[in-house]
C-alpha cells in the first residue's frame, strides 16, 4: 500500500551518545495515533523514496520524537544522524502497530522490558495517563551496553519524583562488570536475561513477576525477547492473544 508523507521540520536534536540520539519534528499532518505505535521517516531521492519504520518516543501531537541508532551501513539512519535543525524529513501520515496499551491485558503491576531504542514506546506510554490509571505499579528495565547508552534519564527521575514508589526504573548494563557509582537512578550489571535469572531484577524493585499480578511488555533484541519469553512462560507468564488471554506483550524490531 502506498504511504502518504508528510513533511516535517527538525525542531530539536539530543544527542545522547555517538550514534544514539532523538530527533523531534514538527509534522502537523500526522493522524492521530496510539502511544506504542510506529510511523515511517524517510526522504526522496531522484531514484525512490527511502523510509524505515521507527517508534514513537511522544504521544500524538504536533511535534513528534524518534529515539534512533545509527546503523554505519544503513540507507535511512546515516541521513537522519546528519539532520539539524531546520532540515526536513518525510513523515507516514498514518502510524501502524498493535504494541499499545489498549492491546495490553489490565493487571497490578505492568513491567516495561526494553533494549536499546526499544524504550522509545514506553517513553510515549509514560507521557499519557492512560498506564497510570490502569496499573498499580509500572517497572521500566532497559538493557544497554554502556551507561552512556541510558538515554531520558532527567525525565524518568523526574516521573519517579511524581509517582514516587508506583514507578521504579532499572537501567541493565552489559559491558561493565560492575554498575557505576553516583547514578541517580538504579542500576545493574549484565543481561537483563540473566539478571531475572539470577533474581536480581525482582529484588532491585522488591516486586515479583507472577501470573497473579504482572503484565509485561518486551521490546528490543529478538535474543532478549526469545530468551525472556521462555523464562517467563516457565513461571506461567505467557504471550498474551486476542483469543487466549495472556500476560506479555511483546515488539519485533527486526
Amino acid at each position: 500500500m502506498a504511504l502518504n508523507w508528510i513533511p516535517a521540520t527538525v525542531v530539536r536534536k539530543t544527542i545522547w551518545a555517538h550514534g544514539l540520539f532523538t530527533l523531534a519534528v514538527r509534522a502537523p499532518g500526522v493522524q492521530t495515533f496510539e502511544a506504542g505505535q510506529f510511523l515511517q521517516l524517510g526522504f526522496a531521492t531522484a531514484e525512490k523514496h527511502l523510509h524505515r519504520p521507527y517508534s514513537v518516543a511522544s504521544p500524538h501531537g504536533e511535534i513528534l520524537e524518534f529515539f534512533i541508532v545509527l546503523v554505519e551501513q544503513g540507507e535511512v539512519t546515516p541521513r537522519l544522524w546528519g539532520l539539524k535543525v531546520g532540515d526536513h524529513v518525510d513523515v507516514s501520515e498514518k502510524a501502524a502497530g498493535s504494541f499499545t496499551l489498549s492491546h495490553t491485558p489490565p493487571g497490578c503491576d505492568l513491567w516495561l522490558i526494553a533494549t536499546g531504542t526499544g524504550i522509545a514506546p514506553y517513553i510515549a506510554m509514560l507521557r499519557t495517563e492512560l498506564p497510570w490509571q490502569r496499573y498499580q505499579n509500572i517497572i521500566l528495565v532497559h538493557g544497554v551496553r554502556h551507561p552512556s547508552d541510558l538515554a531520558y534519564q532527567a525525565e524518568l527521575e523526574e516521573l519517579q519524583r511524581t509517582y514516587n514508589h508506583r514507578f521504579q526504573y532499572l537501567g541493565v548494563i552489559s559491558r561493565l562488570p560492575t554498575p557505576p557509582e553516583g547514578h541517580a537512578n538504579k542500576l545493574l550489571s549484565g543481561r537483563i536475561t540473566d539478571c531475572y535469572s539470577s533474581g536480581k531484577l525482582e529484588e532491585s524493585v522488591h516486586l515479583k513477576l507472577s501470573p497473579e499480578s504482572s503484565i509485561v511488555m518486551l521490546c528490543g533484541n529478538p535474543v532478549m525477547l526469545d530468551e525472556m519469553e521462555q523464562l517467563l512462560a516457565q513461571r506461567g507468564l505467557n504471550r498474551h492473544k486476542s483469543k487466549q488471554p495472556g500476560h506479555v506483550v511483546v515488539e519485533r524490531y527486526w
